[in-house]
């Protein structure tokens, strides 16, 4: 007998390669945010400054990989690294103007595309599907031991 949970592996595989969403079928001139940085901005928007060391934690990724990222968005002048606001000896990353404008600027392309995709489904049918999601992310963040912010 085949568990529902084979279908949802299923689902969650064919979701995973639905990168439209995120990279509009190719690189904008203008700037499209690379997906490890829209995920990366997006959890120091909510957090605040981060530290490699924090964002280690954060992700569960070596602060090798990290650095490969945090120095990417740097280049890209998405972020920048400031002396810690508390006074600690690390050193932490915030966010740009121009990092929370890329930033505010893809989740909005990204909200329109879902409007588009999603536009038979009623505001009731879509809150309960982000409920199921919120649930099925808490579940993993909960397993794992790195709980994501909420705003």
């Amino acid at each position: 007998m085949i568990r529902p949970t084979h279908e949802v592996e299923y689902e969650q595989m064919l979701l995973s390669r639905h990168t439209s969403l995120h990279q509009r079928g190719g690189r904008r001139k203008d700037g499209v945010l690379e997906r490890s940085a829209y995920v990366l901005l997006s959890r120091i928007r909510i957090q605040g400054p981060m530290s490699i060391g924090e964002l280690s934690d954060a992700f569960g990724l070596d602060a090798s990989t990290l650095n490969r990222q945090t120095a990417a968005a740097m280049r890209a002048g998405l972020m920048e690294r400031i002396p810690d606001p508390e006074g600690g000896m690390a050193r932490k990353f915030r966010i740009t103007d121009e990092g929370l404008r890329l930033l505010d600027e893809e989740r909005e392309w990204i909200i329109q595309a879902l409007d588009q995709v999603m536009e038979s489904w009623s505001d009731d049918e879509i809150a309960d599907f982000a409920s199921y999601l919120r649930r099925f992310n808490t579940d993993i963040e909960r397993l794992g031991g790195r709980p994501w912010p909420r705003p």
